[in-house]
């Protein structure tokens, strides 16, 4: 016989799903995390059965349980979510009179250090041979190449629009988040690179000023997955770094010039950063070139 948690729960995916229609991937994480909560309070003699007197303290139980496991705080955070979720919907159905989650904290997530591309790999990258006559290939070098010489994000790579290049002044109009407008300006390899591209692809596409810059090999517009898969694949070749992304090329846009000597206010531009303070978390240099400018500039640094 069903006991009464297990009709709550029942009602709870059936709300999962025709109300707020997650997918059904999702409600089984859902079930999963639920059913495991009630799992390990049982194990402590918890009863899961009168929801209404359950305590934060004795749901802390569970979340000891998550936290011994060693997981990370993201996926910790994800099921505790879930928990708090279940006990929101009973709250509104009159099953309990509080919430027991609501006071509850996420855990802060754990910041890992994004490591730009060092200046050998992008060499590399950009050495890597290609059939000019490929538009694919030239396709995804082009893409490379802009997101390397302007910390393009990838969202507004995909929206360029043929009439948002112009080549003969080496600049690209951008449209950045909330909608605000900003001119790149093209290094002269770079904007050959694109002249390239644009010979060939204006010959096999249309192109009127409203066209996408960059499509598909079947004339479409790009989207999200194609660009991080065709930038991955190259940057694979020259790197062995775990993240490989557009994201991590306009990292290593921003990190070079820096170490070049830019003006981080004029990097706060280009980026499209509304703050300094967004512009700030690339001015944290690699360890050994801090010691080597120290060990140079110093009065007591050591001399060759």
């Amino acid at each position: 016989m069903e006991t009464r948690n297990q009709t709550f729960l029942t009602q709870y995916f059936e709300f999962l799903s025709v109300q707020k229609n997650l997918s059904l991937h999702t409600i089984k994480a859902y079930q999963s995390d639920l059913l495991s909560c009630l799992h390990i309070l049982e194990q402590e003699g918890v009863s899961f059965d009168n929801i209404n007197t359950l305590s934060y303290s004795q749901l802390r139980i569970w979340l000891i349980h998550l936290m011994q496991q060693e997981l990370s705080h993201s996926s910790i955070n994800r099921k505790t979510a879930a928990l708090n979720s279940y006990f929101r919907f009973a709250l509104n159905k009159g099953w309990v009179s509080k919430n027991p989650m609501e006071n509850h904290k996420s855990l802060k997530f754990e910041k890992k250090a994004m490591l730009p591309f060092s200046k050998e790999e992008i060499n590399a990258l950009f050495n890597i041979a290609i059939d000019e006559s490929n538009y694919e290939e030239l396709r995804n070098v082009t893409i490379l190449e802009l997101f390397y010489a302007t910390g393009i994000r990838k969202s507004e790579l995909i929206h360029l629009k043929l009439s948002d290049v112009d080549v003969d002044s080496r600049t690209i109009k951008v449209l950045g988040k909330r909608n605000k407008e900003r001119f790149i300006p093209l290094i002269e390899h770079t904007a050959s690179r694109i002249a390239n591209y644009l010979s060939l692809r204006n010959h096999l596409f249309e192109r009127s000023s409203d066209s996408f810059l960059f499509l598909t090999a079947k004339g479409q517009k790009m989207y999200p997955n194609l660009v991080n898969r065709s930038v991955n694949a190259y940057l694979k070749r020259v790197s062995v770094k775990t993240k490989k992304s557009p994201h991590v090329l306009r990292h290593t846009f921003a990190t070079h010039l820096l170490q070049n000597g830019a003006d981080i206010n004029s990097v706060k531009e280009l980026l499209g950063h509304s703050s300094l303070a967004a512009t700030q978390i690339y001015t944290h240099a690699d360890i050994e070139l801090l010691k080597e400018v120290h060990k140079n500039a110093h009065p007591r640094g050591e001399k060759e």
